[in-house]
């Protein structure tokens, strides 16, 4: 069984860092190798090395290390993985690659410099180790002429998006003498292990994503320029109005650098039949900044500016900056009130206005390029979709796009333009083929040589929109459903606006505890939204809170913790499956199921400080409790640094910026699970619910809580007195701080006290509904809603 325990990546840039830096994120210890050195830097020479130290020797790979602890957004899951990568150069530890499983090239892109490096690899590699080139353009065949059989038969492309820890898209590119073995092991490797979605791609310019992501950029500047649209016009339409990410067209380029933009695009002009040339060739206004050094984010400015708290757009006419513009239409208007990407695009693309007339220029000849390219860089429509969707986050590839805008009607047009429409499309629509997708019977099928063929489910990725139409809903209201996922499990979906959390969900908990403790083995609390939860509906308490209604806000904050505490007591397995922004409500919905399975991406925390209050939902009695149940049983230790901790994570409103981190914070303790292909989070999720179901699963034992009482209390508010002194905080913080010290240290009892948890709600709420009465505390909610920030005051 081949398995892939260490592996050696050659190359530190930008790139080669950020994939070791990946590895280690999942666990495999990384050899980063660059070249040596052939100058001594001041540095050196003032501590009196020589060029012969190993240290100057490394110094390429070990500084590449350091940037990777400062990089955002930030490559490593946690700075601890930093220890799994080991750094090296290319000519004392090339006989170290033996070592490695897999070697992953990712020098400078020029096929004379890798093809050398890769003779001195087969030199020292092992058999069967299986090699890469991170290449984004040059020929993968190329690269391997003249190598040894079983280098030829163990190497392939595996082209990584940048930044690799992010981006979902992995272009796996055989050549004809890699082996089928090596291949699908690789497939499988990057969707379970790297976490990846991955594409098979031809050994083509540029591959599947950069080459229709490329052409689709230069088409976008062609239009803007043709049709005298400002740079924030095109940005204000080929944003998320279209499904498309919120850094739109310039704003992607910025991020992305337009050196490293022009060098991508230069690549495919000089590599395509002349006919695509035209395209390819980067505007002189694109060419004119790059001379300027006006490159983007890195450079501080590019496509925009910012000057102040004003954000500035370039006019290509001129080169000169001034205010950022907005397209305004009616359709714009009108658009908004449609629902999901697909209908927005829909009313727009046919709009008989500015609007309309720079999205159908854009899209028509994209979907135009996309059909042609078909065989020629990927085998079918899926591979090319799923590579626009995951390496360019599009919301639908070209081909469900197209299906969107309905393909008889589009192709009607683009022969009123005067288009030449490729020959397999017109075939497919002469035999009464009217859309690349169809759904039938909970079944998705493409379109591919005259006949749809079935979409191979990946048992790994459960599709709560399908299920739902397929098994129907067991239960729902506004707020939240519960689904059947199978073998005997069922799902809690949280849907109301950004998952806040109100009565309705509180009400779909409590039903879905006792309808799962009858007829099922188990739940998982789980959704495919943006995210898992932001926290509760802060709107409906600053209301209830501006009314005076105390009452009401006391009866909701009872029925959150009791059905809190019902996910902890419940009879069978509840498994939590956050993701994303898991925050205050979201984090307390979590913290007391039997299990966590998380994103690799999740941002947990209790923030509720932010708005000035503390956790309501039982979030600092449970965070405590896992503290308390990370420490070993029978060994002695100080109940007073567990509630520092505890004090200082919910003070400071921690969120944990990974999965990885988010145990480093408590949130999830040893025995919880990090998915690293967010895909597979349900379905991991559902297997621990039938793996404790399996084994017998028994609700837990309630038990006392020990506290630390008035003289932890007493710690405790030292600190924030002094931060408070110090001008950290201001007044209505060290308030804020004393009612969570209050909570935490289990209030006025002596210490190591033991306490039932309904001690602790109580002690919590009331200092929840005292917070809320708070002027200042109002002020900070309303400043919250209508800010998205929060306020100091």
């Amino acid at each position: 069984m081949r398995q892939i325990q260490k592996a050696a990546v050659l190359g530190s840039g930008v790139m080669g860092s950020g994939i070791a830096a990946h590895l280690a994120n999942i666990g495999i210890p990384t050899l980063l190798l660059d070249i040596v050195p052939r100058e001594l830097i001041q540095e050196e020479k003032d501590k009196g090395l020589t060029l012969e130290d190993k240290k100057v020797r490394n110094r390429i790979s070990e500084e590449a290390l350091q940037k990777l602890l400062k990089q955002k957004p930030a490559p490593l899951t946690s700075k601890n993985n930093l220890s799994l990568i080991e750094p090296g150069n290319l000519e004392d530890d090339l006989s170290r690659l033996k070592e490695a499983d897999w070697i992953i090239e990712v020098v400078v892109e020029n096929l004379a410099v890798k093809k050398q490096l890769f003779e001195s690899v087969d030199k020292h590699r092992k058999q069967g180790s299986i090699v890469s080139s991170n290449t984004s353009g040059i020929s993968v065949e190329a690269m391997s002429e003249g190598r040894s059989e079983d280098f030829r038969k163990h190497f392939l492309g595996t082209h990584f998006f940048n930044p690799p820890r992010y981006l979902k898209l992995l272009e796996i590119i055989p050549t004809k003498d890699t082996d089928q073995e090596v291949l699908s092991f690789m497939m499988e490797f990057g969707e379970n292990r790297l976490g990846k979605g991955v594409v098979e791609a031809k050994d083509t310019p540029n591959f599947i994503g950069n080459r229709i992501g490329t052409y689709g950029l230069l088409i976008t500047v062609r239009e803007m320029l043709k049709g005298s649209y400002s740079i924030g016009e095109v940005d204000s339409i080929t944003g998320p109005l279209i499904g498309r990410p919120k850094s739109a067209t310039f704003r992607t380029l910025d991020v992305v650098g337009l050196d490293t933009f022009i060098h991508v695009a230069n690549n495919v002009y000089d590599q395509v039949e002349e006919t695509e040339k035209d395209v390819f060739k980067v505007p002189d206004f694109m060419v004119k900044m790059r001379e300027n050094g006006w490159l983007g984010s890195k450079s501080g400015q590019g496509f925009f500016l910012k000057q102040g708290k004003d954000i500035l757009e370039l006019d290509p006419s001129t080169l000169e900056y001034g205010p950022r513009k907005k397209l305004k239409t009616p359709s714009i208007e009108l658009s908004k009130q449609e629902k999901g990407s697909a209908n927005k695009l829909k009313a727009l693309i046919y709009a008989e206005d500015r609007a309309g007339a720079l999205l159908w220029n854009i899209f028509s000849p994209v979907f135009i390029y996309s059909a042609e390219l078909l065989g020629t860089i990927a085998d079918d429509i899926v591979a090319i979709d799923n590579a626009m969707k995951w390496g360019f986050g599009w919301e639908m590839g070209p081909f469900e796009a197209w299906d969107a805008v309905g393909l008889e009607k589009s192709v009607r047009r683009m022969q009123e333009d005067g288009t030449n429409i490729p020959g397999w499309i017109n075939e497919m629509l002469e035999k009464g083929f009217t859309s690349f997708y169809k759904d039938e019977d909970g079944q998705r099928s493409f379109y591919a040589k005259g006949e749809y063929k079935p979409l191979k489910a990946n048992p790994k990725i459960i599709n709560l929109k399908q299920l739902k139409k397929q098994n129907g809903v067991i239960k729902r209201n506004s707020g939240a459903s519960l689904i059947d996922i199978g073998d005997g499990v069922a799902l809690l979906e949280f849907h109301s606006p950004n998952n806040a959390i109100g009565m309705d969900i509180i009400q779909m908990i409590n039903y879905s505890i006792d309808e799962v403790g009858r007829n099922y083995k188990g739940l998982v609390i789980g959704n495919q939204g943006k995210n898992f939860c932001v926290g509760a509906n802060l709107a409906l308490m600053l209301m209830e809170a501006q009314d005076d209604n105390y009452f009401e806000l006391d009866l909701v904050i009872r029925h959150f913790q009791q059905a809190m505490m019902k996910i902890k007591y419940s009879p069978k397995p509840v498994v939590a499956a956050p993701f994303g922004m898991t925050l205050g409500g979201g984090a307390e919905v979590c913290l007391p199921a039997v299990h966590i399975q998380a994103s690799m991406e999740t941002y947990m925390g209790l923030v509720e400080v932010g708005v000035g209050l503390l956790p309501g939902g039982g979030g600092n009695k449970e965070l405590y409790i896992r503290h308390l149940e990370g420490l070993p049983n029978g060994v002695d230790f100080d109940l007073q640094k567990v509630a520092n901790k505890v004090f200082e994570t919910i003070a400071m409103a921690k969120v944990s910026t990974s999965g990885d981190e988010a145990r480093e914070n408590n949130f999830l303790n040893l025995s919880d699970g990090v998915s690293v292909n967010g895909d597979h989070l349900l379905y991991d999720a559902k297997q621990t619910v039938l793996a404790l179901s399996e084994k017998g699963y028994r609700a837990p034992v309630r038990k006392p809580v020990p506290v630390v009482g008035e003289p932890g209390y007493a710690t405790l508010l030292l600190g924030a007195q002094n931060m408070l002194l110090s001008g950290y905080i201001s007044e209505h913080d060290l308030k804020i701080a004393k009612k969570i010290a209050y909570v935490i240290s289990g209030g006025k009892v002596p210490y190591g006290t033991k306490v039932d948890e309904q001690y602790l709600l109580d002690l919590e709420r009331e200092a929840f509904l005292s917070l809320v009465a708070e002027l200042k505390t109002q002020a900070r909610m309303q400043h919250m809603l209508v800010k998205g920030k929060p306020l100091r005051n």
